[in-house]
């Protein structure tokens, strides 16, 4: 019944889509041989910090506005396959500017790779993101960057990166512009982090939902503030298995994805939202998610409503 139901998903880095075989063909243009197996020792990590190594090593051949286009191609093509008729596809701007790229020609070129899905029933929204430890100056370029796009395809500012390296209340004017400008307001907060980084973006930055947020377990009240306020999480098992976030949030080595206290959050009336975060680069598919969802033993009613949250909570209406 899941697998069959029109899904939204609202958490997902078109970066972290990039399957081996497009990391190929992408080194190949760029005058590069490597092999699927080569790419495939690389999407393997122990904890956090390997993760966004590798991360970084895959956005380094993206080099051109015709790169972003065939990995949008790529992601589209995925999502139908998952029965997905809308999504909110996160950007990396901040990694395009460190790297002197031009975000008007690369989003023009990722627009016109979206277009057919446009118009096969697969909607495509897309959020500007920076990157935490380059810094609230940087950050601002980003939200200038949507500007200069001006497109009313980018729903959404929002920060990723490591939510250990700077205070979160250097970026209250970052979100401000944002907001000015119409855009709705995310981050990555409570992966690594605690539920102290939560209630940060929530009550400093305005944030609408939160990025992972799984700290939240360590704190009642807070969860009791986004179950009141609705304030969604969007949460994301197998990537915080993979990473070693759950590690870091259950306090203890080699845990399994059984442990993930994704039924602990439904169950006291948080919202949730499920998400592949970066579905190549862990080795995950949306269906594999609601299915690690059942095996935490979720009901179907609680799965169902699942579904209807990532339409409910998006940014921008995801049917008619």
């Amino acid at each position: 019944m899941i697998a069959a139901a029109p899904k939204a998903e609202l958490h997902l880095h078109l970066e972290g889509s990039i399957q081996p075989s497009t990391v190929c063909a992408l080194t190949a243009r760029h005058g590069l041989r490597l092999t699927e197996a080569e790419v495939r020792s690389r999407y393997v990590y122990r904890n956090f910090n390997e993760f966004i190594e590798a991360f970084k090593w895959v956005t380094s051949y993206l080099r051109d506005p015709e790169d972003f286009a065939l990995i949008t191609k790529d992601l589209g093509e995925y999502l139908l396959t998952q029965n997905v008729v809308y999504a909110e596809v996160t950007l990396s701007v901040g990694v395009m500017l460190l790297r002197k790229q031009q975000p008007e020609a690369i989003f023009a070129a990722i627009l016109r790779a979206a277009e057919p899905f446009q118009a096969g029933g697969l909607r495509l929204k897309w959020i500007f993101d920076a990157a935490r430890q380059f810094g609230a100056a940087e950050a601002m370029r980003v939200v200038d960057a949507a500007r200069s796009c001006a497109s009313k395809e980018i729903v959404a500012f929002g920060i990723g990166g490591d939510e250990l390296s700077v205070p979160s209340s250097e970026f209250r004017a970052v979100y401000d512009a944002a907001a000015s400008l119409g855009l709705h307001r995310l981050i990555h907060a409570g992966e690594i982090g605690g539920p102290e980084k939560i209630r940060e973006a929530v009550e400093l930055l305005g944030c609408e939902r939160i990025g992972h947020g799984i700290a939240a377990i360590h704190d009642v009240a807070l969860m009791d503030v986004l179950t009141e306020r609705r304030i969604p999480l969007e949460v994301c098992p197998t990537s915080n298995f993979r990473t070693g976030a759950l590690d870091t949030q259950l306090r203890r080595r080699n845990t399994t994805i059984a442990d993930h206290p994704l039924p602990r959050l439904v169950r006291h009336g948080v919202p949730v939202v499920l998400s592949t975060d970066d579905p190549a680069m862990f080795h995950t598919i949306l269906e594999y998610e609601y299915g690690v969802a059942h095996l935490l033993g979720l009901k179907p009613s609680e799965l169902t409503q699942i579904v209807a949250n990532g339409h409910d909570f998006a940014f921008s209406p995801t049917r008619g």
